[in-house]
């Protein structure tokens, strides 16, 4: 069965310690029943299942979901379809995440071109920005009241 201590799956699947522990909490790994000695004994499938779960998550996958789809594999009536909804889900979510950045991108960019270097802090946008809201900051003259 299983030849693995704690350490050697972590070094084996390139987490520390106590990832491994993080894991087997949320149940995202098992936590083995075998000992050798003091030591609990993981079977050798763990590693290619923390490494599946480090690549979910560099797809952007929260660990709940990595779990829920764990668990499809234990559904006998589910379907590639099943995770294909789940994966067309977090394309929605990452889309709008990179929506929300191209509109912070375009703000910043708005306020670096609005800045002048040689100005005091008093007449600063970005600071103003900051303080009001780029959209007021834009539209109203600074009063420099954050400098008396």
């Amino acid at each position: 069965m299983g030849s693995l201590t704690i350490g050697k799956l972590a070094r084996e699947a390139s987490v520390n310690v106590e990832t491994v522990r993080y894991y087997e909490r949320r149940g995202l790994i098992d936590r083995p029943s075998e000992r050798r000695g003091a030591f609990r004994v993981y079977p050798d499938e763990a590693v290619t299942r923390i490494r599946s779960i480090k690549r979910a998550q560099s797809l952007g996958f929260s660990l709940k979901e990595i779990k829920e789809l764990f668990d499809l594999r234990l559904d006998e009536k589910a379907r590639c379809g099943d995770v294909m909804t789940q994966t067309e889900r977090k394309l929605e979510e990452i889309d709008g995440k990179i929506q929300l950045l191209r509109r912070v991108e375009r703000e910043l960019r708005k306020l670096i071109a609005a800045c002048e270097e040689e100005k005091s802090l008093c007449d600063c946008p970005i600071i103003e920005a900051l303080d009001e809201g780029w959209e007021e900051a834009s539209e109203t003259a600074l009063d420099g009241a954050f400098c008396e």
